[in-house]
């Protein structure tokens, strides 16, 4: 009878290390030195946190495939150097004012793990920052820097849910795929704007 409770405690501590090691690194990287104390304090506050304040468990339902998650990094650092270009036209133009917005874009999928990385793949990339994420809806509201640069409001929907393909056919199983409306046959992506209306 005494072994249940350790197998749930030794359970816990399996899915507890890799939030662990993260808030590690992050730690490490906010003080800007590799030091022991350093290592050590983000591993007390990194555990203290995760215990106090657990995260509800994600499920992970897919598998990656890795030629496709090949093409989504390649894709994303491509992504990353062009906006990085255009973000520093845009600061050395003189006598041009960006014209900012915030989109709402309807994703296709309701798994909040693809919805997080769809979110951070979006904030990494200069000129887009992703201000809210509705979980009900499944609606990501992003701040654009310039709307006229980035193609405008309809372009950044379709960058955006572009991106949302590539992450589910990089990580996503067939089920989630056919969920999302991305499997074989399926009809194509109907623009939606942040209320969940088809976009004109």
């Amino acid at each position: 009878m005494s072994l249940h409770p350790r197998r749930g405690r030794m359970r816990r501590w399996r899915l507890l290390w890799p939030g662990v090691l993260v808030a590690v690194v992050l730690w490490v990287l906010l003080w800007g030195d590799v030091s022991w104390a350093n290592v050590l304090g983000g591993l007390v506050v990194g555990t203290v946190v995760l215990l106090v304040l657990p995260m509800p468990p994600t499920a992970f339902r897919g598998r990656v495939h890795p030629w496709r998650l090949l093409l989504l990094l390649a894709r994303f650092h491509w992504d990353l150097l062009r906006a990085s270009l255009e973000v520093a036209v845009l600061a050395f133009h003189v006598g041009r004012t960006p014209h900012g917005a915030i989109v709402g874009v309807r994703l296709c999928s309701s798994n909040d793990l693809y919805m997080t990385i769809v979110a951070e793949l979006s904030s990494l990339v200069p000129g887009t920052l992703v201000l809210d994420a509705h979980r009900i809806t499944g609606t990501l509201y992003l701040h654009v820097l310039d709307v006229a640069l980035s193609g405008g409001i309809e372009q950044v929907r379709r960058d955006t849910l572009a991106l949302e393909e590539r992450v589910l056919r990089a990580l996503a199983s067939r089920e989630e795929l056919a969920e999302a409306g991305l499997g074989p046959g399926a009809s194509p992506v109907v623009l939606r704007d942040g209320r969940g209306r088809p976009a004109r």
